[in-house]
């Protein structure tokens, strides 16, 4: 980066500004919902049907988790292309600068007569490429500089079309922020309206139905979930179709437990399509961030000829994700209620599967 630039203002969502939204948000969930507005519960539920609305709740958060995870992978991108384009343009300016002074020294040093030096004309004009096309200019300097004015003109150009590039690049980022922020308002609504849901049942229904109220999903390997999955990962590596897909699993393995928060990737917490990115770039391999840029990532399989480390897809927005580990089980990350642990595929609408490796 050229050492004159100065710092701009971060572009990212981030800080207060992100602090206030997600707050706003969460304020705005009561009134933004049909579960609340006032406080109050819906009345006359059995917990079965809580359970049923929360699933679907948690599902529709989901759908939006991939939207954000997926807009922010790319507002990610447009911001390291807006600071490339911006650093080669500093760059370029310097060396302009540099055949300026030059092309200025020279054109100086051929002046005869009277008027201001074309030296300072060329450093203070507001339009450097019409002074150099000027005939005041041409006729002060001989045909040796005509070369060095066209590179001069030349790297006019195309520090003009770098500037073009980053507005562009810029007008994207702030696209993919207001995205982002469309996005987290339809999670927090949707995660706020589970937990009034959940807020219904007393602990021990929870407990019964297997969630978390607390919609955190920072549940311990020992909490209302059981041990369910802790079991040797040996049996499933062992089948696994080579050495990558085995690691894959192992690292789901490990994370068993672990808390589902949505946008997250690790390596303490995961939505779920942040779980199978993870487990895969610990073998080595490196996957898209999205449920549904994930599926394209290898090559389809049928369910019948699944082998521990296929990814296999649920509901048909293909919005959710899991890392198949044989018998017809999974490890997921489910949603904040519960989290990374084992499940049998066939709890979720199945959407297909793919094999990475």
């Amino acid at each position: 980066m050229a050492a004159h630039r100065k710092p701009g203002r971060r572009t990212a969502l981030g800080g207060s500004t992100a602090r206030t939204a997600f707050t706003i948000a969460l304020a705005g969930a009561a009134t933004a919902t049909a579960f609340d507005g006032t406080g109050q519960a819906e009345p006359n539920l059995t917990p079965a049907q809580v359970k049923a609305r929360v699933d679907k709740l948690y599902q529709e958060a989901e759908v939006a988790t991939e939207k954000y995870d997926g807009a922010k992978e790319k507002a990610d991108a447009a911001e390291r292309r807006l600071s490339t384009l911006r650093d080669e343009a500093a760059r370029k300016t310097d060396a302009l600068n540099s055949a300026r002074d030059a092309l200025g020294s020279t054109a100086a040093a051929q002046y005869r007569g009277g008027g201001l030096d074309p030296a300072l004309q060329l450093v203070l004009s507001s339009d450097p490429e019409k002074y150099l096309d000027s005939a005041e200019f041409v006729d002060r300097i001989g045909t040796r500089q005509a070369a060095a004015v066209a590179d001069v003109r030349q790297q006019l150009r195309a520090i003009e079309q770098l500037r073009g590039a980053a507005r562009i690049e810029l007008a994207a980022l702030k696209a993919r922020q207001a995205e982002l922020e469309r996005e987290k308002k339809t999670i927090t609504g949707k995660l706020a309206a589970a937990r009034q849901l959940l807020s219904q049942l007393s602990p021990e229904e929870r407990g019964r139905l297997g969630v978390d109220g607390s919609g955190t999903g920072r549940a311990s390997r020992s909490g209302s979930d059981g041990r369910v999955g802790l079991e040797a990962p040996g049996p499933a590596t062992a089948a696994a179709p080579d050495s990558r897909a085995a690691a894959a699993v192992s690292y789901a393995y490990s994370k068993l437990g672990s808390p589902y928060v949505w946008g997250a990737t690790g390596p303490s917490a995961f939505d779920c399509s942040g779980l199978v990115q993870a487990a895969y770039h610990s073998a080595g391999i490196s996957l898209p961030r999205t449920t549904y840029a994930q599926i394209d990532a290898g090559h389809r399989v049928s369910r019948s000829e699944l082998l521990p480390g296929d990814l296999v897809f649920f509901y048909s927005g293909i919005s959710h994700v899991g890392i198949y580990i044989g018998n017809g089980q999974m490890i997921h990350a489910p949603n904040p209620s519960a989290p990374v642990r084992i499940a049998p595929i066939d709890e979720m609408p199945f959407a297909g599967a793919t094999r990475v490796v």
